[in-house]
Protein backbone atom coordinates (compact mmCIF):
# COMPACT_ATOMS: atom_id res chain seq x y z
CA UNK A 1 0.00 0.00 0.00
CA UNK A 2 1.32 3.45 -0.93
CA UNK A 3 2.24 5.59 2.08
CA UNK A 4 1.67 9.34 1.81
CA UNK A 5 4.86 11.35 2.10
CA UNK A 6 5.07 13.75 5.03
CA UNK A 7 5.89 17.38 4.22
CA UNK A 8 8.77 18.51 6.45
CA UNK A 9 8.54 22.18 7.37
CA UNK A 10 10.78 24.52 9.39
CA UNK A 11 10.15 24.86 13.10
CA UNK A 12 8.02 27.80 14.30
CA UNK A 13 10.33 29.27 16.95
CA UNK A 14 9.00 32.84 16.95
CA UNK A 15 5.28 33.58 17.10
CA UNK A 16 3.55 36.96 17.41
CA UNK A 17 -0.01 37.50 18.65
CA UNK A 18 -1.26 41.01 17.85
CA UNK A 19 -4.36 42.83 19.09
CA UNK A 20 -5.71 46.32 18.59
CA UNK A 21 -4.72 46.71 14.95
CA UNK A 22 -8.16 48.26 14.82
CA UNK A 23 -8.47 50.11 18.12
CA UNK A 24 -12.21 49.54 18.58
CA UNK A 25 -12.13 45.75 18.06
CA UNK A 26 -11.91 45.00 21.73
CA UNK A 27 -11.66 41.22 22.07
CA UNK A 28 -8.10 41.29 20.74
CA UNK A 29 -7.21 44.35 22.81
CA UNK A 30 -8.33 42.79 26.09
CA UNK A 31 -6.98 39.35 25.24
CA UNK A 32 -3.46 40.63 24.50
CA UNK A 33 -3.56 42.72 27.69
CA UNK A 34 -4.56 39.63 29.65
CA UNK A 35 -1.84 37.52 28.04
CA UNK A 36 0.72 40.21 28.87
CA UNK A 37 -0.35 40.08 32.53
CA UNK A 38 -0.03 36.29 32.56
CA UNK A 39 3.38 36.43 30.88
CA UNK A 40 4.61 39.01 33.38
CA UNK A 41 3.83 36.63 36.24
CA UNK A 42 5.96 33.88 34.73
CA UNK A 43 9.61 33.99 35.69
CA UNK A 44 10.82 32.35 32.49
CA UNK A 45 9.52 30.76 29.29
CA UNK A 46 8.39 27.19 29.60
CA UNK A 47 10.23 24.59 27.56
CA UNK A 48 9.27 20.97 27.16
CA UNK A 49 11.68 18.06 27.31
CA UNK A 50 11.61 17.55 23.56
CA UNK A 51 12.88 21.01 22.71
CA UNK A 52 9.50 22.34 21.62
CA UNK A 53 10.24 25.84 22.94
CA UNK A 54 8.89 28.88 21.18
CA UNK A 55 8.94 32.55 22.01
CA UNK A 56 5.61 34.37 21.88
CA UNK A 57 5.67 38.12 21.29
CA UNK A 58 2.50 39.93 22.37
CA UNK A 59 1.84 43.20 20.52
CA UNK A 60 -0.74 45.97 20.93
CA UNK A 61 -0.59 47.18 17.36
CA UNK A 62 -2.31 50.57 17.31
CA UNK A 63 -1.99 52.20 20.77
CA UNK A 64 -3.31 55.63 19.79
CA UNK A 65 -6.45 54.21 18.18
CA UNK A 66 -6.96 51.96 21.22
CA UNK A 67 -6.76 54.93 23.59
CA UNK A 68 -9.56 56.65 21.67
CA UNK A 69 -11.49 53.42 20.91
CA UNK A 70 -11.37 54.18 17.18
CA UNK A 71 -10.74 51.89 14.24
CA UNK A 72 -7.82 54.14 13.25
CA UNK A 73 -6.48 57.68 13.70
CA UNK A 74 -5.50 58.76 10.16
CA UNK A 75 -5.87 55.70 7.93
CA UNK A 76 -6.60 51.98 8.24
CA UNK A 77 -3.47 50.37 9.72
CA UNK A 78 -4.47 47.00 8.31
CA UNK A 79 -4.10 48.35 4.77
CA UNK A 80 -0.58 49.76 5.32
CA UNK A 81 1.61 46.68 4.87
CA UNK A 82 2.00 46.53 1.09
CA UNK A 83 5.55 46.64 -0.24
CA UNK A 84 4.97 50.19 -1.52
CA UNK A 85 3.68 51.43 1.87
CA UNK A 86 6.52 49.90 3.83
CA UNK A 87 9.37 51.26 1.69
CA UNK A 88 7.97 54.77 1.18
CA UNK A 89 9.63 57.81 2.73
CA UNK A 90 8.55 58.93 6.21
CA UNK A 91 7.73 62.65 6.13
CA UNK A 92 6.20 65.09 8.60
CA UNK A 93 2.83 64.63 6.89
CA UNK A 94 3.03 60.82 6.80
CA UNK A 95 -0.16 59.42 8.46
CA UNK A 96 0.28 57.94 11.93
CA UNK A 97 -0.71 54.43 10.85
CA UNK A 98 1.84 54.50 8.00
CA UNK A 99 4.54 55.29 10.55
CA UNK A 100 3.25 52.61 12.90
CA UNK A 101 3.20 50.03 10.06
CA UNK A 102 6.91 50.66 9.44
CA UNK A 103 7.63 50.28 13.17
CA UNK A 104 5.73 47.00 13.25
CA UNK A 105 7.50 45.81 10.10
CA UNK A 106 10.85 46.48 11.79
CA UNK A 107 9.66 44.67 14.93
CA UNK A 108 8.03 41.64 13.28
CA UNK A 109 9.74 41.47 9.90
CA UNK A 110 11.06 42.83 7.76
CA UNK A 111 8.37 41.47 5.47
CA UNK A 112 9.72 38.82 3.12
CA UNK A 113 13.00 38.43 5.01
CA UNK A 114 14.59 35.41 6.69
CA UNK A 115 14.39 37.32 9.98
CA UNK A 116 10.62 37.76 9.90
CA UNK A 117 8.40 36.16 12.54
CA UNK A 118 7.69 32.52 11.79
CA UNK A 119 3.98 33.02 12.46
CA UNK A 120 1.80 36.09 13.06
CA UNK A 121 -1.76 35.82 14.38
CA UNK A 122 -3.57 39.17 14.19
CA UNK A 123 -6.80 39.39 16.20
CA UNK A 124 -9.93 41.07 14.82
CA UNK A 125 -13.64 41.39 15.48
CA UNK A 126 -16.43 41.75 12.96
CA UNK A 127 -20.02 42.88 13.33
CA UNK A 128 -20.95 40.16 10.82
CA UNK A 129 -22.18 36.72 11.89
CA UNK A 130 -18.99 34.91 10.84
CA UNK A 131 -18.10 32.75 13.82
CA UNK A 132 -14.33 32.28 13.84
CA UNK A 133 -12.59 32.78 10.49
CA UNK A 134 -8.92 32.54 9.57
CA UNK A 135 -8.18 35.00 6.76
CA UNK A 136 -5.02 34.41 4.70
CA UNK A 137 -3.37 35.13 1.37
CA UNK A 138 -2.55 31.50 0.58
CA UNK A 139 -4.47 28.35 -0.27
CA UNK A 140 -1.30 26.27 0.07
CA UNK A 141 0.22 27.44 3.36
CA UNK A 142 0.20 24.05 5.09
CA UNK A 143 0.99 25.60 8.49
CA UNK A 144 -2.04 27.92 8.48
CA UNK A 145 -4.25 25.20 7.03
CA UNK A 146 -3.30 22.64 9.66
CA UNK A 147 -3.86 25.22 12.40
CA UNK A 148 -7.31 25.81 10.90
CA UNK A 149 -8.12 22.07 10.98
CA UNK A 150 -6.94 21.90 14.59
CA UNK A 151 -9.23 24.78 15.58
CA UNK A 152 -12.16 23.15 13.79
CA UNK A 153 -11.69 20.00 15.85
CA UNK A 154 -11.10 21.78 19.17
CA UNK A 155 -13.93 24.35 18.93
CA UNK A 156 -16.86 22.26 17.63
CA UNK A 157 -19.53 24.62 18.96
CA UNK A 158 -18.33 27.54 16.80
CA UNK A 159 -18.25 27.57 12.98
CA UNK A 160 -14.58 27.84 11.93
CA UNK A 161 -13.80 28.77 8.31
CA UNK A 162 -10.77 29.46 6.14
CA UNK A 163 -10.93 32.53 3.85
CA UNK A 164 -8.41 33.03 1.07
CA UNK A 165 -7.69 36.41 -0.54
CA UNK A 166 -5.83 35.73 -3.80
CA UNK A 167 -3.33 38.59 -3.54
CA UNK A 168 0.42 38.59 -4.28
CA UNK A 169 2.94 38.92 -1.48
CA UNK A 170 3.90 42.45 -2.60
CA UNK A 171 0.29 43.57 -2.63
CA UNK A 172 -0.77 41.80 0.57
CA UNK A 173 -1.76 44.65 2.83
CA UNK A 174 -2.47 43.37 6.35
CA UNK A 175 -0.27 43.02 9.43
CA UNK A 176 -0.23 39.21 9.35
CA UNK A 177 1.45 39.32 5.90
CA UNK A 178 4.70 40.48 7.55
CA UNK A 179 5.36 36.98 8.93
CA UNK A 180 6.63 33.90 7.10
CA UNK A 181 3.21 32.47 7.89
CA UNK A 182 0.27 34.48 9.11
CA UNK A 183 -3.45 34.96 9.34
CA UNK A 184 -6.08 37.23 10.78
CA UNK A 185 -8.31 35.54 13.35
CA UNK A 186 -11.69 37.22 12.81
CA UNK A 187 -14.38 36.53 15.41
CA UNK A 188 -17.95 37.80 15.47
CA UNK A 189 -20.57 39.02 15.68
CA UNK A 190 -19.53 41.77 18.08
CA UNK A 191 -20.30 45.50 17.83
CA UNK A 192 -17.20 47.66 17.61
CA UNK A 193 -16.35 49.51 20.79
CA UNK A 194 -17.71 46.80 23.11
CA UNK A 195 -16.54 43.38 24.27
CA UNK A 196 -18.89 40.39 24.52
CA UNK A 197 -17.75 37.63 26.86
CA UNK A 198 -18.76 34.78 24.53
CA UNK A 199 -16.85 36.30 21.59
CA UNK A 200 -13.84 37.06 23.80
CA UNK A 201 -13.87 33.46 25.09
CA UNK A 202 -14.03 32.05 21.56
CA UNK A 203 -11.04 34.18 20.54
CA UNK A 204 -9.12 33.21 23.67
CA UNK A 205 -9.74 29.52 22.93
CA UNK A 206 -8.66 30.02 19.31
CA UNK A 207 -5.38 31.61 20.34
CA UNK A 208 -4.65 28.96 22.97
CA UNK A 209 -5.37 26.08 20.57
CA UNK A 210 -3.21 27.78 17.93
CA UNK A 211 -0.30 28.00 20.37
CA UNK A 212 -0.90 24.38 21.44
CA UNK A 213 -0.67 23.29 17.80
CA UNK A 214 2.64 25.14 17.34
CA UNK A 215 3.96 23.49 20.51
CA UNK A 216 2.96 20.03 19.24
CA UNK A 217 4.46 20.74 15.82
CA UNK A 218 7.75 21.92 17.29
CA UNK A 219 7.82 18.79 19.48
CA UNK A 220 7.82 16.54 16.41
CA UNK A 221 4.17 15.48 16.21
CA UNK A 222 3.10 14.40 12.72
CA UNK A 223 -0.22 15.92 11.61
CA UNK A 224 -2.12 13.81 9.10
CA UNK A 225 -3.20 15.33 5.81
CA UNK A 226 -6.73 15.38 4.46
CA UNK A 227 -9.28 17.67 2.88
CA UNK A 228 -10.69 21.04 3.94
CA UNK A 229 -12.98 23.73 2.54
CA UNK A 230 -11.44 27.00 1.37
CA UNK A 231 -13.50 30.12 0.64
CA UNK A 232 -11.66 32.11 -2.05
CA UNK A 233 -12.83 35.70 -2.44
CA UNK A 234 -14.29 36.52 -5.86
CA UNK A 235 -15.65 40.05 -5.47
CA UNK A 236 -17.25 42.67 -3.24
CA UNK A 237 -20.70 44.19 -3.68
CA UNK A 238 -21.50 47.78 -2.68
CA UNK A 239 -24.84 49.07 -1.48
CA UNK A 240 -27.18 50.65 -4.04
CA UNK A 241 -26.51 54.38 -4.06
CA UNK A 242 -28.12 57.61 -5.21
CA UNK A 243 -26.45 58.77 -8.40
CA UNK A 244 -26.21 62.39 -7.25
CA UNK A 245 -25.64 62.26 -3.49
CA UNK A 246 -23.91 58.86 -3.40
CA UNK A 247 -25.95 58.06 -0.27
CA UNK A 248 -27.00 54.43 0.09
CA UNK A 249 -30.60 53.72 -0.90
CA UNK A 250 -31.02 50.22 0.50
CA UNK A 251 -29.99 47.91 3.34
CA UNK A 252 -29.14 44.22 3.40
CA UNK A 253 -32.34 42.23 2.88
CA UNK A 254 -33.76 40.64 6.07
CA UNK A 255 -33.57 37.19 4.46
CA UNK A 256 -29.82 37.63 3.91
CA UNK A 257 -28.85 39.42 7.13
CA UNK A 258 -26.77 37.23 9.49
CA UNK A 259 -26.57 34.40 6.92
CA UNK A 260 -22.82 34.59 6.34
CA UNK A 261 -21.46 31.60 4.39
CA UNK A 262 -24.97 30.48 3.35
CA UNK A 263 -25.08 29.99 -0.42
CA UNK A 264 -26.46 33.02 -2.31
CA UNK A 265 -28.11 32.00 -5.58
CA UNK A 266 -29.05 34.19 -8.55
CA UNK A 267 -32.50 35.62 -7.88
CA UNK A 268 -32.20 35.47 -4.09
CA UNK A 269 -33.10 38.65 -2.13
CA UNK A 270 -30.01 40.83 -1.67
CA UNK A 271 -31.12 44.34 -0.64
CA UNK A 272 -34.30 46.02 0.52
CA UNK A 273 -34.63 49.65 -0.55
CA UNK A 274 -35.73 52.27 1.95
CA UNK A 275 -39.02 52.48 0.02
CA UNK A 276 -39.57 48.72 0.57
CA UNK A 277 -38.55 47.22 -2.79
CA UNK A 278 -36.64 43.93 -2.87
CA UNK A 279 -33.49 43.92 -5.02
CA UNK A 280 -32.27 40.47 -6.01
CA UNK A 281 -28.84 39.02 -6.63
CA UNK A 282 -28.12 39.15 -10.36
CA UNK A 283 -24.79 37.32 -10.42
CA UNK A 284 -24.18 34.52 -12.90
CA UNK A 285 -23.25 31.86 -10.31
CA UNK A 286 -24.09 30.91 -6.74
CA UNK A 287 -21.50 32.27 -4.29
CA UNK A 288 -20.97 32.38 -0.52
CA UNK A 289 -21.46 35.78 1.16
CA UNK A 290 -19.52 36.90 4.23
CA UNK A 291 -18.75 40.16 6.02
CA UNK A 292 -22.46 40.81 5.47
CA UNK A 293 -23.29 44.35 6.61
CA UNK A 294 -19.92 44.80 8.36
CA UNK A 295 -20.17 48.24 9.93
CA UNK A 296 -16.51 49.17 9.29
CA UNK A 297 -16.95 48.54 5.56
CA UNK A 298 -19.57 51.22 4.94
CA UNK A 299 -16.75 53.70 4.35
CA UNK A 300 -15.07 51.24 1.97
CA UNK A 301 -18.18 50.81 -0.17
CA UNK A 302 -18.60 47.12 0.69
CA UNK A 303 -21.97 45.65 1.66
CA UNK A 304 -20.69 42.09 1.56
CA UNK A 305 -17.97 39.89 0.08
CA UNK A 306 -18.60 36.86 -2.13
CA UNK A 307 -16.49 33.73 -2.33
CA UNK A 308 -16.30 30.35 -4.07
CA UNK A 309 -15.98 27.30 -1.87
CA UNK A 310 -13.71 24.47 -2.95
CA UNK A 311 -12.27 21.35 -1.44
CA UNK A 312 -8.47 21.43 -1.02
CA UNK A 313 -6.20 18.49 -0.23
CA UNK A 314 -3.43 19.20 2.27
CA UNK A 315 -0.46 16.94 3.00
CA UNK A 316 0.69 15.49 6.30
CA UNK A 317 3.25 17.77 7.97
CA UNK A 318 5.93 17.63 10.64
CA UNK A 319 8.85 19.66 11.91
CA UNK A 320 11.77 18.88 9.61
CA UNK A 321 14.34 19.06 12.44
CA UNK A 322 12.83 16.49 14.80
CA UNK A 323 12.79 12.71 14.63
CA UNK A 324 9.67 11.79 16.48
CA UNK A 325 6.82 9.32 16.23
CA UNK A 326 3.22 10.45 15.75
CA UNK A 327 0.85 10.39 18.70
Amino acid sequence: MEVEEVERLPRLSRVAVCGGTHGNELSGVYLVRELLKVKKKKKKEEEDEDGGAMSVLLVLSNPRAMQQCLRYIDTDLNRCFTHACLIGPTLDKTPYEMRRARELNAMLGPKGSAGAMDLICDLHNTTANMGLSLITYSDHDWICMHIFRHLQRQIPDTPVRYIHYDVTSKESYSLDSVGKHGFAMEVGPQPHGVVRSNIYTTMKSGVQYMLDWVHFFNSGVIFDGGFMDVFTVVKHIDYPRDGETHNITAAIHPQLQDRDFCLLRPGDPLFQTFSGETLRYTGSEPLYPFFINESAYYEKGIALCLARKRRVKIPSVRDKATHFQPC
